[in-house]
């Protein structure tokens, strides 16, 4: 073990007064505060003995804010004694390489680490102290014994979308660096794009770097720009400057080349590789596309050339291939792919699809190399080392786990970065979902599901950010940030969901930095929050602020509020269809965002309601009561207005409380088939006084609710009955020719309400 003196000033020490919780993401596992304070004098004496590259990026760091000066002498610096590490410890394990000691005293301050990228991980701390202690430039005197928890700690990129220059993502490093994040998952290519220089095969950027057009708008419009866009790649040379300048921040860049799916801006280069003769040409629309590799060994040849020099170029011990969201299709249709089946005696294309990535393993393995992948890869039985990467819930995880294969969970109700994090009403366009700043606080990476030995192989934890409505780097600062704060104090391990509001006023404190290196960070955190709430036998509108509520004004009537609207003192009660926008007010000025939201009543609103099958963590949103509480799902946003159920039929219950008669019932299913979204395949609607026997009072088909284009009004007759009961049947396994054919279509329902 190495001590690092870092800093050193003889001073005069004082004493701290009340300790507080200190302003630091993420929050270390063990804090001693002590009496004084380290004084930040003029110039920092600096140990000669420091590691150069490390030391630079703090100097840099703080700027022209402090003078430095080096010193090897004994007697200026005080130099202690260098610890050596026990011979039964290498530096190189996980459990010590990013272990550090932080001590702070009126004469100095030093830092004792295993390693240079311990002693890194010391210095973000330490800028973190500095800069909340800026102004008076005294910083508490304290020790901090620190190490995170888990090993992965990862943010993705995805520059296929849409791409984003060298600067730029050295600029995204620089933030994973900040709060000790670790690694950095590259996704270089796609349906839309293939964005890395593959010098054997110069056509991949030559023609799969650029397309005709672009996707604009919510999915559901279906409009394009006209505009070509790219060519847009980056060369081998700025690769590796790219993965030098992560090093120097030690952090792993790991490259994602997609297979056997994801494939459609290969193929327009290289068209031999499909199971058809195409033509192809990158997708222009976002979604998942039927044309993928064909497993011949025509295929094989050319991805294992790809991969030598992405090998070449990425030191990680992991590559990452994809192994996402492969249709099948024509696999299906593919005579060599069916003779493949037989000949390996594989079960189905699933079966082929394993056989491809344990081919593909097989070679990266020879290279010295893993596999990681997402958790599709486990369709067919997983390869022997593989890794996975659980994006579509948890049980991809849990699942290689429990077979002794690492994970890295990155589920996406909880870490996909592209969906909304503030009210979609006040957010710009986003892929879907809804995932604010607590949801991704109060997750938990290992699943109850694994015992003490199992969770061992789960490896960490990774936020995700696509970009098909990502514009440019302004708007990627906004979708990761502040969430990312979260992620970090998740990955280290020193998240507490029971204390969110202290963990949210550190956010707020993080946000002065971000101001000074001109971060577009969304400011939703400030934005009125509003909930739903049961009240009286119909509803009310609960409304927060991580601000004091005093702030909040708040109209019924629809128009913009104002300092002089009503004060929000306690949830406001709906008695009808009305609107209600919202903002917070400081020193009478507008501080957020306005807020609005429309409410349609009708005899279901409010009522207790049950789900015989519950929705996806990604679209569950304040769950059954969603269907009945009087919000009218908006077909671009699908982050809180409804609920989303992949492969399950909605069976919902409605208890009126006492008879209760009406004669329509009406609902809203969406049809988004890029998005693997469905119209129902038919629905039921049963009536009943004790909640046991129900009688069928009207049915609807897949031809009626496709007429409709799922906005389903049903006349009922003259009913009166205690209990409502509404089956909406899913559409089942995707047929072919749509994208996602032979998976689980997903059915999105909004509320459910009678007239």
């Amino acid at each position: 073990m190495q001590r690092f003196l870092f800093l050193f000033s003889i001073l005069f020490s004082t004493v701290l007064g009340a300790q507080k919780k200190l302003n630091l993401i993420p929050y270390p596992q063990n804090i001693t505060l002590e009496d004084g304070v380290f004084i930040i004098p003029e110039t920092l004496i600096l140990s000669d003995q420091l590691p150069k590259e490390e030391t630079d990026y703090f100097k840099k760091r703080l700027g022209s804010r402090v003078k430095f000066k080096y010193s090897s002498k004994r007697e200026e610096a005080q130099l202690t004694q260098a610890l050596v590490p026990q011979p039964k410890i290498p530096v190189t394990t996980e459990e010590v390489k990013e272990k550090y000691t932080l001590s702070i005293s009126s004469k100095g301050i030093f830092i004792t680490s295993h390693t240079k990228q311990g002693y890194f991980l010391a210095l973000q701390t330490l800028l973190q102290l500095f800069e909340e202690h800026r102004e008076d430039r005294k910083i508490p005197a304290l020790r901090i014994e620190d190490q995170p928890k888990f090993a992965w700690r990862g943010m993705h990129l995805d520059v296929c979308r849409h791409f984003f220059t060298v600067d730029e993502v050295k600029q995204y490093i620089d933030y994973l660096a900040m709060y000790k994040l670790n690694t950095f998952h590259w996704h270089l290519t796609d349906d839309q794009g293939w964005r890395i220089e593959i010098k054997k095969y110069p056509k991949l950027t030559q023609i799969g770097s650029k397309r005709k057009e672009s996707m604009i708008g919510a999915y559901v419009d279906n409009t394009f720009d006209g505009k070509p866009y790219g060519p847009y790649f980056y060369t081998q040379a700025q690769i590796k400057d790219v993965v030098k300048y992560a090093q120097e921040r030690h952090i792993t860049v790991v490259p994602e080349i997609e297979m056997p799916g994801h494939a459609l801006a290969a193929l327009s280069a290289y068209p031999e590789l499909a199971c058809t003769k195409g033509p192809f040409e990158a997708a222009t629309k976002w979604g998942v596309f039927d044309d993928v590799f064909c497993p011949k060994d025509e295929t094989f040849t050319f991805l294992e050339n790809v991969l030598d020099e992405v090998i070449k170029l990425f030191p990680s011990q992991y590559i990452h291939i994809g192994g996402d969201e492969c249709p099948k299709t024509r696999w299906k249709e593919c005579a060599h792919c069916q003779e493949l089946i037989k000949k390996n005696n594989l079960k189905d294309e699933h079966g082929l699809q394993s056989y491809f990535i344990h081919r593909i393993e097989k070679y990266v393995n020879s290279k010295g190399r893993k596999i990681i992948g997402w958790d599709e890869i486990l369709e067919g039985g997983l390869a022997p080392n593989a890794a996975v990467m659980s994006w579509t819930g948890v049980n991809g995880g849990i699942e290689a786990a429990k077979s002794k294969h690492f994970a890295v969970m990155t589920p996406g109700a909880y870490c996909y970065f592209d969906h909304y994090q503030g009210d979609p009403q006040s957010e710009p366009n986003a892929f879907g979902g809804f995932t604010p700043l607590d949801k991704v606080y109060s997750y938990n990476p290992i699943p109850a599901e694994l015992n003490a030995e199992q969770a061992k192989y789960i490896m960490g934890v990774q936020a995700n950010l696509w970009t098909e409505y990502i514009l440019d780097f302004k708007q990627v600062q906004y979708m990761i940030f502040p969430r990312l704060l979260a992620l970090s104090e998740v990955g280290w391990g020193t998240s507490d969901p029971k204390n969110y509001k202290e963990f949210e006023n550190r956010v707020i404190s993080q946000f002065r930095v971000l101001d000074k290196m001109k971060v577009n960070y969304a400011k939703s955190i400030y934005n009125i929050s509003g909930k739903v709430i049961p009240a009286n036998n119909g509803i009310a509108y609960e409304l927060s602020t991580s601000q004091n509520s005093d702030g909040i004004r708040y109209t019924v009537d629809g128009t913009a509020p104002t300092i002089n609207s009503n004060t929000y003192q306690k949830p406001v009660s709906i008695p009808g269809s009305l609107t209600i926008q919202s903002a917070y007010f400081e020193n009478g000025q507008l501080k957020s965002a306005v807020s609005s939201q429309e409410f349609s009543i009708s005899k279901t609103t409010g009522k207790k309601i049950t789900l015989e099958q519950q929705p996806s963590e990604n679209y569950s949103f304040g769950g059954a009561f969603t269907l009945v509480d009087g919000i009218i799902g908006n077909v671009k946003q699908l982050g809180k207005t409804w609920l989303g159920f992949q492969g399950k039929d909605v069976v919902a219950t409605i208890d009126f409380g006492q008879k209760t008669g009406f004669s329509e019932v009406y609902f809203n299913t969406l049809e988004n088939k890029g998005s693997w979204i469905h119209l129902a395949k038919s629905a039921k609607i049963f009536v009943s006084d004790d909640n046991k026997n129900f009688k069928l009072i009207k049915e609807i088909g897949k031809e009626e609710i496709q007429n409709t284009k799922g906005k389903i009004k049903l006349n009922a007759g003259s009913q009166n009955a205690k209990y409502l009961k509404v089956i909406i049947e899913n559409a089942g396994i995707i047929p072919a020719g749509n994208p996602g054919a032979d998976s689980k279509a997903w059915l999105f329902v909004d509320e459910i309400g009678v007239l």
